[in-house]
């Protein structure tokens, strides 16, 4: 029987570790989710600094002074705590919950392949950013693009399953 190979692991950043607070081993979090303490809903992280991953769980957690505070099972003083500063937070993806309709996840979008209406092939999505009006697809290719995530106008069809974007765009456009 043929060895059957497991996708691999995705991981998501949810945050990173910005400071201790207090002495008791709480650590300052800024939170990438929206809205921030999102972040303390999942029950258990994993903390990654300088290529070393290690998971905790979190014994409590909520916002605090406009920020993020939480308190990690093992990390009991002020000490330990400032050993995780730099930190990102991360999950696995399978962990985030399900996007509702006409809903992506960044991490699901990067990788796949972006055409137009048309059927030419622009590259593929090699990151996003928000830029306040909307997000942008990075397209890499030649030359590297560009592009709204807007769905309607611009972005005409995801398929996640095909591993397609398709969108109103013109290969001329840098």
């Amino acid at each position: 029987m043929p060895a059957v190979s497991a996708a691999p692991q995705k991981w998501v950043t949810l945050g990173r570790i910005s400071g201790a607070f207090g002495i008791k081993g709480w650590i300052k979090v800024e939170s990438y989710t929206d809205p921030p303490a999102n972040i303390v809903t999942f029950d258990r992280w994993t903390l990654r600094l300088r290529g070393a991953d290690q998971a905790f769980d979190i014994e409590q957690g909520h916002e605090h002074g406009g920020g993020v505070v939480a308190k990690l099972r093992g990390i009991d003083d002020r000490d330990r705590a400032r050993e995780c500063v730099g930190a990102e937070v991360v999950v696995e993806r399978e962990r985030l919950p399900k996007a509702g309709a006409g809903e992506y996840y960044w991490i699901d979008l990067e990788g796949l392949e972006v055409r137009t209406m048309a059927g030419a092939v622009l590259g593929k999505v090699e990151r996003l950013f928000a830029t306040g009006a909307n997000d942008v697809l990075v397209v890499a290719g030649t030359p590297e693009l560009l592009i709204p995530f807007v769905v309607g106008p611009v972005v005409k069809r995801v398929d996640l399953d095909a591993g397609l974007i398709e969108v109103d765009w013109s290969p001329d456009f840098e």
